[in-house]
Formats: C-alpha cells, structure tokens, sequence
C-alpha cells in the first residue's frame, strides 16, 4: 500500500495538484494511506470521512434525494461527494468510495462486497465505477483503499498521456 501511496504523491506532485478524499466505508482508511507517505503534506489537502448519510449531506452537499432514491452506495452519490470534497476544498483532485464493507448491511441489489468509487479532476472529468469485492470487513475495505488509490494514479496517468 506504501508503495501505491507514495507513486500518487509522486503523480500528484508532477501534475502540481492537491488530492481531497471523501470516504464512507474506508472511515479514513485512504487518507490513512496516503499520510503515512513521508511529504505527503506537500500532495494531500484534506480527507472527509462521511460515514452516515447526514454527514454526507451537511459536509459534501450530497442532496437528500439522492440518496433516498438511490441510497448511499451508488454511483450518483459517490459522483456527489466528489464534488463536494472538490467544492469544500483546495484540492484540484478528489476520490471517493461508499460500499458495504459487511459482514451485515447487504441487499438483494447491493450485496456485501458491492462498493462505488468515483475519481474527479476540479472542472474536468469524473469517473466512477462499481466493484463487487470479496473477503470479510477488513479484506473489503483494504481493496477499497487500494483501489481508490490506483484509480487516482490511473486518471493522473491519463493526463499525462494526453498533454
């Protein structure tokens, strides 16, 4: 993890941008990742852990009536909590993640495992995608957090490849 962590800083210090997290099952387990990176100080501006839908609400700006009509875990969410951690921040770069880490919580339409991550650049491009993961609590939310780092590396990547 230290390892993908520190290759983030090194993509976002390149690009001279700042990253911004807004976790909901990961608790802070991204953020967590990133700052044990030496200098990431220079590269990390701020992490929300927005485990309950009404801190989702009051910190990111996720409207009510997404997620009455389409719950926490889903793309539409995840698509507006990086807005907000990109609106509530000085980052230009932001993740976010929001799943059913387990063991209980699951659905029918959201089973345990089932996690949303999305990945934005400040007045550009937001991507997300759904991961069906497997394991127990700890082994779900470890793939999260690795998951939602390489898709930061992946989209910085992309960048680069484009300029």
């Amino acid at each position: 993890m230290n390892k993908l962590a520190a290759q983030l800083g090194e993509a976002l210090k390149a690009h001279r941008m700042l990253l911004a997290t807004a976790e909901s099952c990961t608790g802070g387990g991204v953020a967590q990742a990133v700052t044990e990176v030496p200098g990431s100080s220079a590269w990390f501006e701020r992490g929300f852990v927005t485990y309950s839908n009404l801190s989702k609400q009051q910190m990111l700006g996720v409207r009510e009536a997404t997620l009455k009509q389409h719950g926490a875990v889903s793309e539409m969410t995840v698509r507006e909590m990086v807005a907000g951690a990109l609106q509530y921040s000085a980052a230009q770069v932001a993740l976010s993640v929001s799943g059913v880490a387990g063991p209980d919580g699951g659905t029918i339409e959201k089973p345990v495992g089932t996690v949303w991550f999305a990945w934005g650049i400040k007045d550009g491009e937001t991507r997300a995608q759904r991961y069906q993961l497997g394991g127990n609590r700890a082994e779900v939310r470890a793939q999260a957090v690795r998951i939602a780092l390489q898709g930061v590396v992946n989209m910085l990547n992309q960048l680069t490849e484009t300029a």
